[in-house]
């Protein structure tokens, strides 16, 4: 009954019947878009800078470094099964774009908001965490206030952003191989010492350092922060899978592009942030005590004075710094695609403009510099929808349905529900891996409102559309 179109469902949005699915002659292999533009995501050194760290003493090296590097294959494979695989194979299989494959679990208006204006928002959250981190990086290089310094920054990113992909492709052709060869270079400084690494001893010394603090995680504790940290970081990128997969050519090329450029990326990287911490604090032997006083940070980009030295750091933190710029300009490039679509009357300068301002405010008030907060919100957001999205494709007999009309109750319940949950630890309430419970509220509820026939009426559609739902 709920496939079917009923009397009041009306004509589609514009935005859906001009929508052209992307030919299989445009499609190249896994190798040469998903993997290497997944990969440099996460090369970005905000992501694997604090990959150790958990807000409590040893961070997520508290059960020793064998059960953190564990935890965190768990969270790459999680965020490549559950967040990435599915939106991947539907942009996939109909070629089309994520605001138009949204249209099935959230409907042709619904669509619309959520995951196509909501994408677009949140990348602004994103550019304001890029322009806080690199700005500080770059601030001590150069002679001029870190606030100055974000407010070029983020201008700079948002306009190559909107001259669009093209520009933003010159810009990341060989920026994102400085941050693997700073990683290599820091663990090969360090990895010496790993093997002398004791989480007892950095646990004794942080607690020192705050009696008052937490204290150190569990096992679960551990698993669960690493799955709050790497899920949460990617759950944007994995809802837009859809639009990296429209661009692959079958499903090996989804399923690869993403365990090379998700999975492996993240373990590699990541990784190497956690043996560089180790390894640093492993060689700290007799003197981690002392070290204590000046409160211990588990960050690798922070120990990288540490690691090499004063005057070298300056120079490769700067370094570092400059190789984000593509992931600005990259998240400002999807929240202007995002703005054109949905509010295409509005000149996107302005529409752009103003994300901007806001990014540059939060950096520049620092609210950004929680970066782990930041993932908790984006991972609440996209979460359940990525959720619900794998449930529709399942439902649908591993297809996109089609858009459905209106607002589909399904998918805004459980978005509803799920961000109300995941949303939680930013509101003072302990909820383990909240980004990765988000998706799965999101997924059950939509199931069981499928299930109460809460779900809206498909609406057929002919011609290369009607071919994406096939």
């Amino acid at each position: 009954m709920n496939n079917q179109q009923s009397q009041s469902v009306g004509p589609l949005p514009g935005y859906i019947t001009s929508a052209v699915p992307n030919s299989k002659a445009n499609r190249a292999p896994w190798y040469k878009n998903t993997a290497p533009t997944y990969a440099g995501i996460f090369l970005w050194f905000v992501f694997w800078q604090d990959a150790a760290k958990a807000g409590a003493p040893g961070g997520t090296l508290a059960q020793g470094v064998g059960w953190a590097l564990l935890s965190l294959v768990i969270a790459a494979l999680v965020c490549h099964f559950l967040f990435y695989l599915v939106p991947g194979l539907f942009g996939m299989k109909t070629g089309l774009p994520l605001y138009i494959v949204g249209t099935s679990a959230f409907g042709a208006q619904g669509g619309f908001l959520m995951p196509g204006f909501l994408m677009g928002v949140l990348q602004f959250g994103w550019v304001g965490v890029n322009v806080y981190f690199s700005s500080l990086a770059l601030s001590a290089m150069i002679p001029v206030d870190a606030r100055i310094i974000m407010v070029v920054w983020g201008v700079l990113a948002c306009f190559v952003g909107l001259k669009g992909i093209q520009y933003v492709a010159k810009v990341a052709t060989f920026l994102p191989l400085i941050p693997l060869v700073v990683l290599l270079w820091l663990t090969a400084s360090t990895i010496g010492n790993v093997g002398s690494f004791k989480p007892d001893a950095l646990i004794a010394a942080q607690t020192a350092a705050n009696p008052t603090g937490p204290g150190a995680l569990s096992l679960l504790g551990v698993l669960a922060a690493m799955l709050t940290y790497v899920v949460g970081f990617f759950a944007t990128a994995g809802a837009a899978g859809v639009d990296f997969g429209l661009n692959s050519r079958d499903e090996k090329d989804v399923s690869m592009g993403g365990l090379i450029g998700i999975a492996l990326a993240i373990v590699v990287t990541a990784g190497l942030s956690l043996l560089i911490v180790a390894g640093t604090y492993g060689g700290m032997k007799d003197t981690i005590d002392a070290a204590a006083t000046n409160k211990l940070s588990l960050s690798s980009f922070d120990l990288i004075p540490t690691v090499l030295g004063a005057a070298t750091a300056k120079w490769v933190m700067f370094l570092l710094a400059v190789a984000a710029f593509p992931s600005a300009c990259f998240s400002s490039f999807i929240a202007a695609n995002s703005f054109k679509t949905t509010l295409p009357k509005v000149n996107p300068f302005i529409s752009v403009g103003i994300g901007t301002a806001v990014a540059i405010i939060l950096a520049v008030t620092g609210v950004v510099a929680k970066a782990i907060a930041v993932f908790v919100i984006i991972g609440a957001s996209f979460g359940p929808i990525c959720g619900a999205m794998l449930v529709d494709y399942l439902l649908s007999g591993r297809k996109w349905s089609g858009p459905r009309a209106g607002f589909n109750p399904a998918g805004w319940i459980a978005w509803a529900l799920g961000f109300g949950v995941g949303i939680l630890p930013n509101l003072g309430v302990a909820v383990p891996a909240a980004p990765v419970l988000a998706f799965v509220i999101g997924a059950v509820v939509y199931f069981l409102c499928a299930k109460l026939g809460l779900l809206s009426p498909v609406v057929p559609v002919s011609g290369a559309l009607a071919e994406a739902t096939k």
